[in-house]
């Protein structure tokens, strides 16, 4: 079994969280409230089941499954007989029919001089499916839970739903800290992979830092290798994960689903997205994409630069999810024959376009991580830019704010091909662009996988310096 990989930065703030309960025991309200979200897949449980394997103390973990109110307390009767804590049979004697006795019975069989942690995960189902559940959770928390020197998690996979929870207007406001769960970071996954930087970036862009499919890469092999393993077999955790979690937040019939291929199809306008999607009406559209950027699923871009622009543009946010909806949604059939070599030949055939556009969204993220390094300044923003006919494309743009700036710290191209370096033809024409909106000398960057063969710019970057900044994350 692999070891726990990454992940210091969260474990830290739940052992601190922790040990504020610890030290607060005896006090008025030694109570804490982590609010953990992140998106399906991603490892929430398994952070939460490695940080109680190391403070080995009393603890209950339950997870909601989305079935009715009484089925829901049903399995948290059962979970609470299976837990560690040291008073749980009083629980099973009372046998609570409602949450709100549920809660209370809850708090009052937690240790008073000890500390215990309380795991709920997937809440996004009990706010969905408990009348008046928030108002419920408040009262407890208030008058019962805060008192007890117990750490609650309350962890969700619906982010917008977790962000409600905790916004003005809710019941529960203010009651606990938030807490974000991302993929695992390139740097975590050439770690855990055995990985040099370039490779671990082109890992990064296929698993999408899940753990649950970096779990399945040989350690040492690179991209090919794992395909080829992967689709040989058809429940990988490549192959199916997607499809849970779409399953879990779009039903069979949600519109959300098919506009979401069509994004992932590689469309990226309104008006080419509604055709790929089978020609749907304007408003239908509208809500559809509401609904994805809502949920994080789907990120919607304007161009950065020094006047406004309506040339919005749409990707699929997690780079896991961009890759199965390109080359293995709509090829799952042909994987299922055991044809999975003919997926794979596909696939090399598009790498190189395709992880080209792919690869932006995580270089600027590394970008902002790195910054400022002494060759360039911090850039409060990093995007991109473009026109509707794209005759002018600039890869990155970083600035003090987006997307209209005030001043522009520099403009950049990135070049992510295996052997040629950014050479003077695509010094020529990053200068190019820069005429085109700025008649200033903003500084130009390269970011290339194989160096740069040309003077003229103000830095270069390559997958070691970027992965440095994740390092140093």
């Amino acid at each position: 079994m692999r070891r726990f990989v990454g992940r210091d930065r969260e474990l830290s703030v739940l052992h601190d969280a922790f040990q504020a309960v610890r030290e607060a025991a005896g006090s008025a309200k030694p109570g804490r409230c982590i609010l953990m979200r992140g998106r399906r897949r991603v490892g929430k449980s398994s952070l939460v089941e490695e940080f109680l394997r190391r403070t080995e103390t009393p603890h209950l973990f339950f997870t909601a499954a989305g079935g009715t109110a009484e089925d829901e307390l049903t399995e948290l009767l059962d979970t609470v007989a299976r837990s560690t804590l040291p008073e749980r049979e009083l629980f099973s004697e009372e046998t609570p029919t409602q949450w709100n006795a549920s809660l209370r019975l809850l708090a009052e069989i937690l240790p008073d001089d000890s500390p215990s942690v309380i795991v709920i995960d997937e809440v996004p189902y009990l706010m969905d499916r408990i009348d008046a559940f928030e108002g419920m959770l408040q009262r407890a928390w208030d008058r019962l839970l805060s008192r007890k020197p117990v750490l609650l998690l309350l962890v969700g996979s619906d982010l917008s739903m977790m962000e409600a929870l905790n916004s003005y207007d809710r019941p529960f406001h203010q009651r606990g800290r938030e807490m974000v769960v991302g993929p695992l970071n390139p740097a975590d996954i050439g770690e855990m992979l055995d990985l040099p930087p370039a490779d671990a970036f082109d890992a990064a862009l296929v698993t999408g830092g899940l753990p649950l499919i970096c779990a399945e890469w040989r350690a040492g092999a690179n991209v090919w290798g794992f395909l080829r393993d992967s689709l040989d077999n058809p429940i990988s955790a490549l192959l199916v994960s997607a499809e849970r979690s779409l399953a879990a937040e779009f039903p069979p019939q949600a519109m959300g689903r098919e506009v979401l291929r069509a994004i992932g199809s590689g469309e990226r306008t309104f008006t080419n997205i509604a055709r790929a999607a089978g020609g749907i009406a304007h408003t239908t559209l509208t809500r559809a994409t509401g609904v994805l950027t809502e949920k994080r699923v789907v990120a919607a871009e304007l161009p950065l630069s020094l006047w406004p622009s309506k040339e919005r543009r749409y990707r699929v946010a997690d780079p896991y999810l961009r890759f199965w909806l390109a080359f293995l949604d709509p090829h799952m059939a042909e994987i299922e024959r055991m044809r999975g070599d003919l997926t794979l030949s596909r696939i090399k055939e598009q790498w190189t376009s395709w992880r080209g556009r792919a690869v932006e969204p995580l270089i600027r993220e590394s970008l902002a991580r790195l910054l400022p390094d002494g060759l360039l300044p911090a850039a409060p923003a990093i995007g991109g830019y473009w026109t509707r006919s794209n005759d002018v494309e600039i890869d990155l743009v970083g600035a003090d704010r987006q997307p209209v700036a005030r001043q522009l710290h520099f403009l950049g191209s990135v070049k992510w091909l295996e052997k040629a370096a950014f050479d003077h033809h695509d010094l020529a024409a990053l200068q190019k662009h820069r005429s085109a909106i700025t008649d200033e000398p903003v500084p130009l960057v390269a970011v290339s996988r194989n160096g740069a063969s040309c003077s003229g710019l103000q830095a270069v970057y390559g997958p070691e310096e970027l992965m440095n900044a994740w390092r140093r994350a």
